[in-house]
């Protein structure tokens, strides 16, 4: 067996050997807060990227297939075969959808507001919108019965006095002003006030009727991809391989592929911050940790002169001596780490699935405080800890050799 970790392991934690010194305990609750600290920042930070990300792939899809206007001004796309089977090439596009935008305005007897009307078909990913209802629900807008129905959010409905289940005059400016009677279907909200005061859903084939264009036909394809991550790389692929397929005749027009990291560019530049954010937190955090150990190992070298004395002078090597002082300092900071863990990843459980730390969804997006349980990011910080913490741990380890055994053994 290691007899310097043998003896880290045997050894008492305090000078009288019955009950830990101050400042160990000093010391395991500053590792034990660091690394709690650290958690959170991680738990947060991340669960504020994924929330965000996912709110702005809910309106835009991770990447949107747009037709770039001819002579005309003609900017339709047209899903026909040889686009269909375009798309099924690319491994990485999991699903797509048409999707036809319109300007409309809501009016009631004594207000209106002007919008942008979303038309969404049959295969249609809809689970963002799902996740923000607060009223009502959403329709299957492939089924013909919701040709009539729409949701709005909730700016629109507390602006025009609506609810669920309430019908809205609908005009369409077109080529002559066209009207339709919706019924509200489900009242969204999503907290992202630059989205939610304009953009309403509906139904695609209606849309489709009024613009006069075929059931193929619409102003984008919603794309969902297997990794968000790549998206650009994967942006620029499927962008490549539009491009050569127009040039080579596969396709009849040329098109445009944008994703959701261009249309959302400001929120993404505002999550790069965080990133900045977590990492100062963390380099202080662990400084905070390491210091504090350092100075709980001085003192700990401190209470143990006499041991150290006795074990010089039965003839331990100033290296086995260190050896015995650096485990026993990482025992204190697995003892903080252990505690640290726990308590933070209880927490962010708690959050998780309870929500009980709220938020001001004006100022933050969001009405509680988003986690999100990165166990490998976890795993990674915790031995980044103790690889730091050994690694400031060596040098005051060196002040053992300065120890004379003469006067260690008169220490009192």
């Amino acid at each position: 067996m290691n007899l310097p970790f043998y003896i880290s392991r045997r050894l008492s934690l305090s000078a009288s050997g019955r009950r830990s010194s101050p400042a160990v305990k000093v010391a395991v609750a500053a590792v034990a807060v660091s690394v709690a600290v650290m958690i959170l920042s991680i738990a947060i930070v991340f669960g504020f990227k994924q929330n965000i990300r996912d709110r702005i792939t809910g309106f835009n899809s991770h990447i949107s297939v747009y037709s770039q206007p001819d002579e005309e001004g003609d900017n339709i796309v047209v899903m026909d075969q040889s686009l269909q089977k375009l798309l099924d090439s690319c491994p990485y596009i999991t699903s797509y959808s048409l999707e036809l935008s319109m300007p409309a305005i809501l009016k009631t007897k004594t207000d209106f507001k002007g919008i942008y009307l979303k038309g969404m078909g049959r295969g249609a990913d809809t689970r963002f919108l799902r996740q923000s209802v607060v009223q009502g629900s959403i329709p299957d807008f492939g089924d013909p019965s919701s040709a009539d129905k729409i949701v709005i959010s909730q700016i629109m409905a507390d602006r025009l006095g609506l609810k669920a289940g309430d019908s809205i005059d609908t005009y369409f400016i077109i080529e002559d002003l066209l009207v339709r009677r919706l019924k509200i279907a489900a009242v969204y909200n999503s907290h992202f006030e630059q989205y939610d005061d304009v953009l309403a859903y509906s139904s695609l084939p209606m849309l489709q009727d009024l613009a006069g264009i075929k059931n193929n036909e619409a102003t984008a394809v919603r794309i969902m991809t297997d990794n968000f991550d790549l998206v650009d790389p994967n942006t620029e692929s499927l962008q490549n391989t539009l491009v050569k397929a127009y040039a080579e005749g596969k396709i009849a027009k040329p098109y445009l592929a944008e994703n959701a990291r261009t249309q959302g560019f400001n929120y993404f530049q505002w999550l790069g911050l965080l990133d900045t954010n977590v990492i100062v937190v963390l380099i202080l955090m662990l400084a905070v940790a390491a210091i504090t150990l350092v100075s709980g190992m001085l003192i700990l070298i401190i209470d143990k002169t006499r041991f150290i004395g006795i074990v010089r002078a039965l003839g331990m090597s100033n290296r086995s001596l260190s050896r015995v002082f650096i485990f026993l300092s990482i025992r204190v900071a697995l003892i903080g780490l252990i505690i640290g863990n726990v308590a933070a990843i209880v927490l962010v459980c708690l959050q998780y699935y309870f929500h009980i730390i709220p938020l001001d969804a004006e100022a933050y997006y969001f009405d509680f405080v988003p986690v999100s349980l990165q166990w490998g990011a976890f795993l990674v910080l915790d031995v980044a800890t103790v690889a730091v913490i050994f690694l400031t741990l060596l040098l005051p380890s060196r002040y053992v050799s300065k120890i004379s055994p003469a006067r260690s053994m008169r220490y009192e």
